[in-house]
């Protein structure tokens, strides 16, 4: 199939990729050509693009889609002066999502993360990553886990799963955080995996969570499974996080807020990206920016998520976050672009598949109606997807 009569905005490179007068040529799912129509090789069956432009799928490397309930109470009360943590240990925060999704069924998490990611996928998505972590023993992990593999095929869209075994301490281990971690990896990793459900880990380092040697342990017995490993580091304070992220190779290091100078640097060595969650920021009214300036200059790849979620980030545009870390990050639009593309790709640990188009990678396409990629992080609540294309599949984008 050839795509004539388009704009593209290939990501390959250090800039955009745009070619005015482009036209793509997919056989069996892939990219074979991608450049000016004018080179373009014909092919039996061709599409007028009517002129818009087309990007790489976007990527959406850092969700909690599947869950049971909300914490707009929460929300309220951090209006009213409370504070993230000191809800956290008044038994809310991710403890209160973990009571509602150990009692929702599987039926009632799929169509509940079904419609959020139906709304992603309208948004250009073609990629997402999906964690656990709201279950925090073997059941409800397994659940979520299964459900999020399940999504895939119903929402016509690559799903990588994430489980997220050190999120919180679960009441039952009140007091024994070194006995919760005894049970995820002596039973709930090995087990888990060997049940096909994981493609990567993470924990969340963090004063009222877990520590950076609870994390390592963590890590260590994912390593031996030979299973990627990624961290929410350095959201709240400074603990160190990034510096655990690199020593263990993650791909990701996500949050960052709070990462010091060090621990950038580590980053930057380890080639592991720095996943910005600029909606979380927002949502909870955050002062501490990530530092974007010694992120750039260290080099280290910047990508962006909606870390969509019920306490901290229930957004389900990747647009809008792109408009959040260019308005309250400072990055530009080329880079916010990239950061839902290319390096988003990256910190799945999936480049070489998709993040860019060229040729050898699947076919995962957004097509837009705007006239210029910095308009998609530009107009806040526009919705320009007009198609997406999944593994070389047509799918018109729907309006949930």
């Amino acid at each position: 199939m050839r795509l004539d009569n388009v704009r593209l905005a290939t990501m390959s490179g250090a800039g955009y990729g745009l070619v005015d007068d482009g036209a793509l040529v997919i056989e069996s799912g892939r990219i074979v050509y991608a450049g000016s129509a004018s080179a373009a090789p014909d092919a039996a069956e061709r599409v007028d693009g009517d002129g818009v432009l087309v990007t790489p799928g976007l990527v959406d490397p850092h969700t909690h889609l599947v869950y049971a309930g909300n914490r707009a109470s929460e929300w309220e009360a951090r209006l009213n002066g409370a504070t993230y943590e000191e809800i956290a240990r008044s038994g809310g925060g991710i403890a209160s999502t973990v009571r509602a999704t150990r009692g929702a069924s599987s039926e009632y998490l799929y169509a509940s993360a079904l419609a959020r990611l139906e709304t992603l996928c309208a948004n250009g998505v073609t990629t997402v990553e999906i964690k656990s972590g709201y279950g925090l023993d073997l059941p409800t992990e397994r659940r979520m886990l299964r459900v999020a593999r399940m999504l895939e095929a119903a929402a016509n869209v690559r799903v990588r799963t994430t489980f997220l075994g050190l999120h919180s301490v679960p009441p039952e281990f009140a007091g024994r955080p070194d006995a919760y971690v005894d049970l995820v990896c002596e039973v709930m990793l090995p087990t888990l995996a060997a049940e096909g459900l994981i493609d990567a880990v993470d924990a969340f380092c963090e004063t009222i969570a877990f520590t950076p040697e609870q994390v390592r342990r963590f890590f260590a017995a994912a390593r031996l499974l030979k299973i990627p490993v990624k961290l929410h580091a350095d959201q709240l304070s400074d603990g160190g996080g990034a510096q655990v992220a690199a020593g263990a190779y993650a791909l990701s290091a996500d949050h960052l807020e709070y990462a010091n100078v060090e621990g950038i640097g580590a980053l930057a060595r380890s080639g592991s990206v720095a996943v910005l969650l600029p909606g979380a920021f927002y949502f909870l009214r955050e002062t501490q920016r990530p530092p974007i300036e010694a992120l750039r200059a260290a080099g280290v790849p910047i990508a962006l998520a909606t870390d969509c979620n019920p306490g901290t980030s229930p957004i389900v545009s990747p647009l809008a976050v792109m408009n959040f870390a260019c308005t309250l990050f400072g990055l530009t639009p080329l880079e916010a672009l990239r950061g839902v593309t290319i390096n988003a790709a990256r910190a799945l640990g999936m480049r070489h598949e998709t993040g860019s188009l060229e040729r050898g990678k699947r076919a995962d396409l957004a097509l837009w109606d705007v006239a210029h990629p910095a308009e998609l992080a530009y107009a806040i609540g526009a919705r320009p997807c007009v198609a997406r294309y999944v593994h070389g599949k047509r799918l018109i984008a729907s309006a949930a």
